[in-house]
């Protein structure tokens, strides 16, 4: 019997976004939690609308979105397929390790779903009987990595050698948010950004904002790295329930600064309580997207009905031909909210000259702890150094990498250390993401930040990325935080030494500084 994925010939989502004479167009829906409740009957139904309307060329289906639980996007996918849409199913890092993924991608795969935006995941907080754990296992930089690899043939290792699975045909893409208020933050981003690009996203999604020079510096960064893909920019229709809760940073990634609550607050005023004029607020963001040079939108927005959503459409494909006359209605920066390039005072828009951040403050303290731990591990840990053959002998006459006491008791107390024993201080600012981050982020921040606190702790503990940004800038080395991609961590090593790992050529900072392994077999 023939199945999805062989009656497909052409996957229009992809086709839309890669077409230059097309405006793509996605329509986000929130299917909640339950199989057969209301919300999954209206977002089926927002699917079947939105076939029979032909304006919107992927429905995109959240995943447990908020922290909560919710039926599987994957599910619903497969259904919306079934009547003639593209899913754009939303694959988040926060409840799953890597071999439940890879499961899960298979199966999409078999289905023929094969469109995916690939996040880190809001931050459970509700389940069964309390607040789930947290996974994380994997962060996106590294899902792209095995989607990529799976369209290639994923390579699995036997007792008889490699063998290779059958080829998907995925179509990934990444989130990133433009919208940071500090330095450090959006340095992150655009860090972070490069490195899921370079692990296989294909397409871009911005999170949630309204001021039409942060959309425009995307591209321009973008632009003067050379970096061609098609970027979508997020368009939600806000009321003021859910402004309110965004202003208050209650909503982790979206921005709503004092101004923008503002002028909705005097909006709901209105006969219709402000519906038309955020409809048009949507359909002017549609307006500039498109003559910025953005290869689609996603609208969002609780509530919302396809008419409404076609409504975005078509004036906004009106309000397009004079897109710059509405950049002066999205001027909505953050208060002393930092931008990646001058400002160009004629459109109000960027230049391409980036700002001159050498002088500016950093957004963290930088302790003299952390310049005794420069000299430390130049000393020792290091190839080269004066140290390190010292170092690298006493560990290479252990007989195993078990006992690890004192190090163990140094690396708390600096650390907090969860002794994952691959370890990544080297990588992050001697700072662990393993326990300074509640999310396990090796490869950069999530985008959950806000003035450069944790998403998980506002206004109680930094974001550890925020820290190290301001570390290495106070060294002139900021710019090192996007040089690699970290692997993930090798749970092999769990309770293990890191020190003996590193000597012996074991773990991932062994392998990039070119340690040679003389434990082979332990790998």
């Amino acid at each position: 019997m023939e199945s999805i994925v062989e009656s497909i010939v052409e996957n229009k989502f992809k086709a839309s976004l890669l077409d230059k004479n097309t405006m793509s167009v996605t329509w986000e829906v929130v299917p909640g939690r339950g199989a057969r409740e209301k919300a999954q009957e209206t977002a089926l139904a927002a699917a079947e609308s939105a076939v029979k309307g032909g304006k919107v060329h992927a429905v995109t289906i959240t995943d447990n979105p908020g922290g909560n639980p919710a039926i599987l996007a994957d599910c619903l996918g497969v259904e919306m397929l079934k009547m003639g849409i593209e899913p754009l199913v939303h694959f988040t890092c926060k409840d799953k390790n890597r071999n439940q993924m890879e499961s899960q991608l298979y199966s999409l795969d078999r289905a023929g779903v094969r469109n995916l935006l690939v996040m880190t995941g809001d931050y459970p907080v509700a389940g069964y009987q309390g607040r789930p754990k947290p996974v994380f296992d994997l962060d996106p930089a590294h899902v792209l990595e095995l989607i990529s690899e799976m369209n290639k043939g994923l390579e699995i290792q036997g007792p008889k050698g490699p063998s290779y699975q059958q080829k998907s045909d995925f179509y990934a893409g990444a989130a990133v948010s433009p919208f940071k208020g500090t330095e450090a933050e959006l340095m992150i981003q655009y860090a972070k950004l490069k490195k899921k690009i370079s692990s296989g996203a294909q397409f871009i999604v911005t999170q949630l904002g309204y001021d039409a020079r942060k959309f425009h510096e995307l591209l321009q960064f973008l632009k003067i790295n050379n970096i061609d893909i098609p970027v979508v920019g997020n368009i939600y229709v806000l009321p003021f329930g859910a402004a309110r809760l965004m202003n208050a940073n209650q909503l982790p990634g979206c921005v709503v600064p004092d101004k923008l609550l503002s002028d909705i607050d005097k909006e709901r005023t209105a006969e219709d309580k402000g519906v038309g004029a955020r409809l048009l607020r949507a359909a002017k963001m549609y307006g500039f997207m498109k003559g910025m040079g953005f290869a689609g939108v996603h609208i969002g927005g609780h509530g919302i009905k396809y008419e409404q959503v076609e409504y975005i459409i078509e004036k906004g494909e009106e309000l397009s031909k004079n897109w710059q006359d509405l950049v002066p209605e999205f001027d909505y920066p953050q208060p002393g909210g930092f931008y990646y390039f001058a400002k160009d005072q004629a459109t109000g828009l960027n230049t391409d000259l980036p700002v001159n951040r050498k002088d500016l403050p950093l957004d963290a303290p930088v302790t003299l702890g952390y310049s005794l731990m420069r000299v430390a591990h130049a000393l020792a840990f290091e190839p080269g150094k004066p140290l390190f053959p010292l170092m690298q002998s006493i560990y290479k006459r252990r007989k195993n990498n078990k006992a690890h006491g004192l190090e163990h008791i140094i690396k708390v107390i600096s650390n907090d250390c969860k002794d994952c024993g691959d370890c990544a201080l080297l990588d992050l600012a001697y700072l662990c993401p393993m326990s300074q981050c509640p999310k396990n982020q090796r490869n950069g921040a999530c985008g959950g930040s806000y003035d450069g606190w944790c998403e998980v702790f506002p206004n109680e503990k930094k974001c550890v990325w925020v820290r190290a940004y301001a570390r290495l800038k106070k060294y002139g080395e900021e710019d090192q935080l996007g040089n690699y991609c970290l692997p993930p961590a090798n749970w092999n090593f769990y309770q293990t030494s890191s020190w003996y790992n590193f000597f012996l050529g074991l773990d991932h900072s062994a392998q990039r500084l070119g340690i040679k392994s003389s434990k082979g077999e332990e790998k």
